[in-house]
């Protein structure tokens, strides 16, 4: 009896910072759920590793932000490029996929459209908030993009691009969020609990970590039984985050490496870095200030390009200033102490926060988006 070999449907993934790589791993977990014969090749981070049938380059780990940054990477770029170059020619991959990380993966998109390759943006860069003339360039280029906000489909569709919304992928892996009162009668000697995250990439943390600290440093001087936590990456390095700080770690100040949020989902207040951490926040239902602090001349040219009233995932959401907003000089310790003692004096200050962040989770679909995207890229490739 004859047997058929199945064909090897040989996939490109690529992901350039830590949360890219979060959601790569994510959807290459439900492609290969759904389909067995799918051959993963990827370049992203330690969340892609396992999951991949041949991995490259950690490239999460090396990714860089904003506009300047990113020039001192191009000689590692150059030589990835190259590499996807071959892959393409020789491996015949039947699609490639990426995540985020524009100004890497455009070019990965350019060379398999030149090749006819079909090619799908998992969580698209939110090209509707600075630089829009990209969004024309992502239509030619993609054969779908998977964004992440239910307004993005309408935006996308101005420039011809085909985007669809499935739902946020946070919500594949987010916990519920805890059931919480804020019956406190004396806030003073209250045993609050603070969070700080001060970014995933090095110069987020070399900015903020001090910052966040010498704020819990003049919160103790009000709210004397406050516990503060600093939630790191799990491959964080604490004695070069404690350097950065500049002085013993107070006995109410600890470090933290929570990979399921479970330890975050039960803080009272959070400072937070601009990013997907203070989505993660939301959707946690956790009250937050948040803060940023950019290397000169990138602020300087995002304030030329920007075209959104506020920086936070959360505000742009909300459409309103739900949450504030601390950039650069304005991001003191004072300022993020102020606005801190002001909630916990006043809990149902962080009670209505916390409603209206859990609003905005109910905006965000359901849990499952990874599988959604998978079947409709597999059904994709089926049909061709």
């Amino acid at each position: 009896m004859s047997t058929v070999t199945p064909i090897v449907k040989n996939i490109l993934v690529v992901a350039g910072d830590v949360s890219g790589d979060i959601h790569a791993a994510g959807l290459i977990r439900a492609l290969k759920a759904a389909d067995p014969d799918v051959c993963i090749t990827a370049i992203g981070g330690k969340n892609m590793q396992p999951l991949s049938d041949h991995f490259w380059y950690d490239l999460a780990s090396k990714g860089a932000s904003g506009f300047v940054e990113p020039l001192k990477k191009m000689p590692l770029w150059i030589k990835l490029i190259n590499q996807i170059r071959d892959y393409m020619e020789t491996q015949n991959p039947v699609a490639v996929i990426v995540v985020d990380f524009y100004g890497f993966n455009h070019q990965v998109l350019g060379m398999a459209a030149h090749r006819h390759i079909p090619t799908y943006y998992y969580v698209t860069p939110q090209v509707w908030a600075s630089r829009q003339y990209r969004a024309k360039q992502l239509a030619k280029l993609t054969k779908k993009m998977f964004v992440i906000y239910p307004f993005e489909p309408d935006f996308h569709k101005k420039f011809g691009g085909n985007a669809v919304f499935l739902g946020n992928p946070l919500l594949d892996f987010m916990p519920k969020p805890l059931e919480k009162t804020y019956n406190i009668t004396d806030t003073k000697n209250h045993a609050w609990k603070l969070g700080m995250l001060p970014g995933s990439r090095q110069g987020e943390i070399k900015r903020l970590a001090p910052v966040f600290y010498q704020a819990f440093k003049q919160i103790l001087k009000e709210f004397p039984k406050t516990e503060a936590s600093m939630f790191l990456l799990p491959d964080a390095d604490e004695n070069a985050v404690a350097a950065l700080i500049g002085e013993p770690p107070h006995p109410q100040f600890h470090f933290v490496k929570d990979t399921n949020y479970e330890k975050r989902k039960e803080m009272d207040f959070l400072l937070a870095c601009s990013g997907t951490a203070t989505l993660e926040n939301a959707l946690l239902g956790v009250p937050m200030a948040v803060a940023y602090k950019m290397f000169w001349p990138t602020a300087l040219i995002a304030g030329l390009v920007i075209k959104v009233r506020f920086v936070s995932l959360v505000n742009l959401l909300a459409d309103k200033l739900l949450v504030k907003e601390f950039l650069q000089h304005h991001a003191t310790p004072r300022a993020l102490a102020e606005e801190t003692m002001a909630m916990f004096q006043n809990p149902q200050l962080l009670a209505n926060m916390r409603k209206q962040l859990l609003e905005l989770r109910a905006q965000l679909g359901e849990p499952g988006v990874a599988a959604r995207a998978a079947k409709e890229i597999l059904d994709d490739i089926q049909k061709k």
